[in-house]
């Protein structure tokens, strides 16, 4: 049983975007939500298919979409400080205080917002990051960049996703050719695979697409067994072993009491557990453990 991860698709940046006016209503709804941003933008020349610009030009809607998001960004902050000021005149200790930090913190995002600089890249302390956390601002979260790219493009894509990396460092960039993978997805996987080889594409763009949400936003899989099926679940990185089985159900997060574990990698060339129980690759892992990408685990807990 496979992990998710959820896309929701909404309408390309409408014309009032050019016009330096504010994301709102239910398009901002939906973006607010997002764990993360992916931004498709046209790389391919279809002269069937006029771009709203009149050219194509990834870099300079990459460029377009980033300032809109800033602009959301820059009225919400606005409103805030305008209210916070009304609500510091009568406020007192030691809420004054917290509100003044608030309001000094707002300020100065609003100055590196106002200099072109996005929330992601004003290097922002953590404690920061948890006063902004409540506002969901555009700018602070992550950001997958994909050039869909004509067939044509293909020996070039590594360089066009260079050279939007070298703009943007903190985005992650993926090129793919929207076109030709309808086309495969419409093939057995064995005859995609083989026209894959023959084009030099190596993995399906779904595949990195999903690999690179999951490393922006820091997420990670681990798998349960559950009679003869594999179950994957999706936590943050870095999270301890009783916490993964939190994941499972709170009960075995709750009686903890030790984590029984192989990576997938060994678990597939044992073929079954029984198998790699016998050769001495199943580690026992107590409370401290963190736990790894592809760990397959039995968690043994008592409640």
């Amino acid at each position: 049983v496979p992990a998710e991860v959820s896309y929701a698709d909404i309408a390309g940046s409408p014309k009032a975007f050019s016009s330096k006016e504010e994301i709102g209503g239910g398009l901002l709804s939906y973006l607010t939500t997002a764990d993360a941003l992916l931004q498709v933008v046209r790389a391919f020349e279809d002269g069937k298919i006029p771009h709203p610009e009149g050219s194509v030009d990834p870099k300079r809607d990459i460029a377009t979409l980033d300032l809109e998001l800033a602009f959301s960004d820059l009225a919400i902050i606005e409103r805030k400080l305008g209210r916070l000021e009304a609500t510091l005149k009568g406020a007192k200790a030691p809420e004054r205080g917290l509100l003044e930090k608030e309001q000094l913190l707002l300020q100065k995002i609003k100055t590196a917002l106002e200099k072109d600089m996005p929330i992601r890249e004003q290097g922002l302390a953590k404690d920061e990051l948890k006063i902004l956390s409540n506002y969901q601002f555009l700018t602070a979260k992550p950001m997958l960049v994909v050039p869909n790219i004509g067939e044509e493009q293909i020996p070039q894509a590594a360089q066009l996703e260079a050279e939007i990396r070298s703009l943007y460092p903190q985005f992650a960039v993926v090129a793919l050719c929207g076109k030709l993978e309808m086309e495969l997805g419409q093939l057995s996987n064995a005859e995609a695979e083989e026209f894959r080889e023959a084009m030099g594409l190596t993995t399906p763009a779904i595949d990195w697409v999903i690999n690179l949400s999951y490393r922006l936003l820091g997420l990670i899989s681990f798998f349960t067994t559950a009679s003869a099926e594999l179950k994957a679940w999706t936590i943050p990185r870095g999270i301890t072993a009783p916490k993964a089985a939190g994941k499972v159900h709170s009960d075995m997060e709750r009686g903890f009491i030790r984590a029984e574990v192989i990576s997938y990698s060994d678990l597939e060339r044992c073929g079954n557990l029984a198998e790699a129980r016998k050769r001495g690759l199943l580690k026992m892992e107590g409370k401290n453990y963190v736990v790894q990408d592809g760990d397959v685990i039995t968690f043994l807990f008592n409640v």
